[in-house]
């Protein structure tokens, strides 16, 4: 840690270090781009959209050195236990601003803490959306983020004159591939502070057209770090592209330019994506209308013959005979080690997966009810398993038990992974054992989709000199 950087405190690093761990353990990974634009030093507010409640203020604080203080709705706070445990971890409580000339802001005191603690070199974390959501943009966002920052650079010490640091303010965008799948991945992205010298100016005369301006600049710079969709109807239209066609440049990156498939940034290329659907939405709705048609029609003829896209997508992509061989010798040898974790890990894991669906009201609430029951899962049912193997084998069985838990878990999931493909490709060669024309017929509409998209790709890249989201920048 830098020389006056606040230290976390014991009981906040004990916290982040079992975040960091259920994080590596729910997502296969976990990318962080441009960490370094946040300060080692100094006073930070960091601008957070707000797509996956808990998880998000797990991932922010797992993927920083530094501690954050998040600012949390009040009404949490009145659980004793819950309360408690946000102020340990150094959360401060915001009400929501009622709004109308006769209510005032109830916010004064935590608009106080915010400044002294920016002031004394503290990072502060904010969701500027006020709720969390599960559309792929970021919200309208309120003036909460703005008026924090204006307050630092023209109140407190700075209207006395006194020298304080800089204020700066990070654009943080996180972004979900699969907001409910266990071992998906998600991107932590942060951008360049937001400049604040024109803004603290104009508050100087104008306070309420500064805090309107500065709220847009922050709006447009968390919006530049997230896979941004412009309109929610487009949206559907991107995730479907991407189903379809992500795999496809990934393999088309990993063949023209020798690339490992772990050096692919696939949010990247879902970017592109939903850059080149909006620029065709602008330029060409011909275009994106009669790709979608083709789409919405594929898709029909697979929900009728219950054959899933991945099964057509192997048949128009075979691998080597070597590779096939190779596959087959793996799932034989790996039979017993799949039996083995599945039958020690189905309860702590499917347990979890039926609460989130039971109790969840929101897509946004799925991934925060597995990250809690799985917290409680895990060991509990992991530690009744090993109680038992100690009671009936001794310590020494019990601790190689213990170590082979986690392990075989994880091994078990990509070896039901792989069963579910194997059940789709399955699937497909008994469609075309009993309906040979029908599976011939979305084998011809799947390659007539992708040779659009690559006519689509190829125009979108002539017309915009734009790059193809590639390696790197995982920061």
């Amino acid at each position: 840690m830098p020389p006056g950087v606040e230290r976390p405190d014991r009981f906040y690093a004990a916290v982040r270090l079992v975040a960091r761990f259920w994080i590596w353990f729910l997502f296969r990974d976990v990318a962080v781009r441009d960490v370094t634009h946040v300060p080692p030093a100094g006073p930070v507010l960091l601008c957070v959209n707000h797509p996956n409640n808990l998880i998000d203020s797990v991932l922010v604080g797992a993927v920083l050195p530094r501690k954050v203080h998040y600012l949390v709705t009040a009404s949490l706070f009145r659980n004793r236990l819950l309360g408690g445990f946000l102020t340990r971890a150094g959360a401060i409580p915001v009400h929501r601003r009622d709004g109308g000339p006769d209510r005032p802001d109830r916010n004064a005191e935590a608009f106080a803490a915010c400044r002294d603690a920016l002031e004394a070199g503290k990072m502060l974390a904010i969701y500027p959306e006020g709720t969390t959501h599960a559309e792929a943009r970021v919200q309208r966002i309120r003036t909460g983020a703005a008026r924090i920052a204006l307050d630092y650079e023209t109140g407190g010490a700075a209207a006395r004159g006194a020298a304080r640091p800089t204020l700066a303010v990070i654009p943080v965008g996180l972004s979900f591939e699969a907001r409910k799948s266990f071992r998906g991945r998600v991107l932590v992205a942060f951008g360049a502070p937001v400049p604040l010298a024109a803004h603290a100016a104009q508050a100087r005369t104008d306070p309420v057209a500064a805090v309107q301006a500065l709220t847009e600049s922050i709006q447009a710079a968390m919006e530049a770090q997230v896979v941004h969709v412009d309109r929610i109807d487009a949206a559907e239209v991107v995730r479907a592209v991407e189903d379809l066609y992500r795999d496809e440049l990934a393999r088309q990156l990993r063949t023209e330019s020798g690339l490992r498939p772990e050096a692919i940034d696939l949010f990247r290329l879902s970017r592109t994506i939903a850059e080149a659907v909006a620029y065709f939405r602008a330029h060409d709705p011909a275009r994106v209308s009669h790709i979608w048609g083709r789409i919405q029609h594929y898709r029909a003829s697979l929900a009728e013959h219950r054959v899933r896209d991945q099964a057509v997508s192997a048949q128009l992509a075979p691998r080597a005979r070597t590779h096939r061989v190779r596959a087959s010798g793996w799932a034989v040898a790996g039979l017993p080690l799949f039996v083995y974790g599945a039958a020690v890990n189905a309860l702590p894991y499917l347990v979890p997966r039926w609460l989130a669906h039971a109790f969840a009201r929101k897509e946004t609430d799925y991934a925060t009810i597995r990250l809690l029951a799985s917290i409680v899962a895990f060991p509990l049912c992991w530690g009744l398993e090993a109680w038992l193997v100690w009671r009936m084998a001794g310590a020494g069985w019990a601790i190689v038990f213990v170590a082979s838990l986690p392990l075989s878990g994880l091994a078990a999931y990509h070896y039901l992974r792989g069963l579910s493909r194997l059940r789709a490709r399955l699937g497909f060669a008994a469609l075309a054992l009993t309906h040979r024309h029908a599976a011939s017929r979305l084998l011809v509409e799947r390659r007539m989709i992708i040779e659009d998209l690559e006519r689509a790709k190829r125009d979108f890249l002539a017309r915009t000199q734009a790059v193809p989201a590639a390696a790197g920048g995982r920061g």
